[in-house]
């Protein structure tokens, strides 16, 4: 009678990278040629360990490089805790754990959460990674999912039509620090969906179905930039990390030699010790140049391929890609082309970057950046402002929105002449960015009126910068109106209504005389005046606000 391990075979779909459009890791799915085995799998965590060790061991048949991605219900973990069967494969696969995600699944309900913690903690001790998986078509408690705090969250593709879901998600990964992925896309909208919702991974039928033989070639659209501004920072150094070609420290030259020729498209091995740390980089066209000499191979081909190596370049798994920019440019000009290492928080390899990927990505960004800055002072447009708006009400964290504007700035022009207004404007948006602070956002949404978005406790300096400075224009003496509205968590919902608060709070700003400052609250009655007098209504004023 035939085992039941003769009805399954496994089948591996790509996960690809959103950013650089490669092949970032290896899904194994199980697919029983006859009965309901998965289902059995959800009721057995015996079964399901099984199910999971033959995974690893179908893989390893298949010879590929490439990280793997391996599925068990939660209610396996909670119930075996090591996964015994699972480590043993591993292991003897010659796999590191570092290379092997555990993609936890639902069903959660009557899963002892104390036991799932724990085996969850043994794992991520041991190396695996950990991902939450069927986020938005499973049962996972909210709470749950931030206890696990998982490296990866993958979430399915049908969440995307609730947008305030989705941006609840990204904004939980940007407080864990993990990667969010989509699954189940199927269609280029949905990838534009995915991009836009700020998702770093996704798989699906269009990139590539699943299939018996692992494969990195796959269908990319072009792909859209994601949503949101980019922190002043930059971009993290997660949205560019590709899979790494690890040996053992111990790995001879000869070892080195057949996985570089037998993969093209690697372009470096690291060498790492037995906790994953890497100690040496070795480089593909040095590496078998030397190889290639006249009596390369004799003289190294059993030797450690460590000689032929170099001391890595690493980056934490925090850094933002202009750290890396620096990392390599601080390095020999002649290793300008290595892989950069990136290192989890015990120093274990996690993947790498290549130079080429970070520099197409920030020049990108750069041009983006450009064409959304006003053209008179180079600032940001209310755009940039509104999105940031929108992360901070998200996040929950209290922001003050100010707009300021030159009283009678028509007048100015009238009287002073275009150019005398132009350098009145050009001096004021310097003279915000020079007060702002690191968490501050200025913009030029046009004419004279710009939006700042700042923390409450930088309001006072930013105020004193503009409103105590002394402005004049074509020999007349100029002063600034300045309303702020402040915003406590839960007191707006979007931008719209941060927006819509600050009006009437411009309106009063701009009914007093001299330098002016009005500061009120969302969604209580009545506003504070910090700066000018009491006078008639000044003329209106016709510039729209965000919204």
């Amino acid at each position: 009678m035939p085992s039941w391990t003769d009805t399954v075979r496994f089948a591996f779909q790509p996960v690809v990278n959103l950013t650089t459009g490669g092949v970032a890791a290896l899904e194994i799915l199980a697919r029983p040629e006859s009965g309901d085995i998965l289902a059995q799998a959800r009721r057995d965590p015996g079964l399901d360990g099984r199910l999971a060790a033959l995974a690893i061991r179908s893989a390893a048949r298949k010879e590929t490089l490439l990280p793997l991605h391996v599925n068990v219900f939660a209610g396996t973990l909670a119930d075996l805790g090591r996964l015994t069967a699972l480590r043993n494969e591993v292991r003897e696969a010659g796999r590191l754990p570092w290379e092997v995600t555990v993609d936890i699944g639902p069903p959660y309900t009557h899963v002892p959460q104390h036991a799932l913690l724990e085996a969850v903690s043994v794992l991520r001790g041991e190396g695996f990674r950990i991902c939450a998986d069927g986020i938005g078509d499973g049962d996972v408690p909210l709470r749950l999912l931030t206890d696990l705090a998982p490296e990866l969250m993958k979430l399915d593709v049908s969440l995307l039509s609730r947008p305030a879901a989705v941006r609840a998600m990204r904004t939980l990964c940007e407080q864990l620090g993990a990667l969010l992925s989509v699954e189940g896309v199927e269609t280029e909208l949905q990838c534009a969906a995915a991009v836009s919702a700020g998702a770093q991974l996704a798989q699906g039928e269009l990139f590539a179905p699943p299939a018996r033989l692992p494969s990195a070639d796959v269908y990319v659209p072009a792909l859209p930039t994601g949503g949101g501004t980019a922190p002043r920072s930059g971009p993290s150094v997660r949205q560019f990390v590709r899979p790494a070609a690890l040996l053992p420290t111990t790995a001879s030259a000869g070892q080195v030699r057949a996985l570089l020729t037998g993969s093209p498209d690697v372009s470096g091995v690291l060498l790492v010790n037995p906790s994953g740390v890497p100690v040496r980089s070795v480089h593909r066209s040095r590496f078998l140049l030397s190889m290639s000499g006249r009596y390369g191979h004799a003289l190294y081909a059993d030797r450690p391929a460590a000689r032929l190596g170099d001391p890595p370049r690493t980056v934490g798994v925090d850094a933002t890609a202009w750290e890396v920019l620096d990392v390599v440019a601080d390095g020999d000009r002649d290793r300008t082309s290595d892989d950069v290492a990136v290192v989890d928080r015990s120093g274990r390899c996690v993947g790498v970057v290549r130079l080429a990927d970070l520099v197409r990505a920030l020049s990108e960004n750069r041009v983006e950046e450009a064409a959304g800055l006003n053209p008179l002072t180079r600032l940001p447009g209310s755009d940039a402002i509104t999105e940031e708006v929108d992360r901070r009400i998200a996040v929950g964290r209290m922001f003050a929105l100010s707009w300021l504007d030159v009283d009678h700035f028509k007048q100015v022009n009238d009287g002073a002449g275009f150019a005398a207004g132009d350098e009145l404007i050009r001096a004021v948006g310097r003279a915000l960015q020079l007060t702002a602070s690191e968490a501050t956002r200025v913009g030029h949404i046009g004419g004279d009126d710009f939006l700042v978005l700042a923390d409450p406790d930088t309001l006072d300096p930013l105020a004193s910068s503009v409103l105590d400075t002394p402005w004049t224009a074509g020999g007349h003496d100029i002063t600034l109106s300045l309303a702020t509205v402040l915003c406590a968590p839960g007191s707006v919902n979007d931008h719209r209504q941060a927006s819509a608060c600050l009006a009437p709070l411009k309106q009063a700003a701009k009914s007093l005389s001299g330098a002016s400052w009005v500061l009120g609250r969302a969604g209580l009655p009545g506003h504070e005046i910090r700066r000018g007098t009491r006078t008639a209504p000044r003329e209106p004023h016709g510039h729209t606000l965000i919204g």
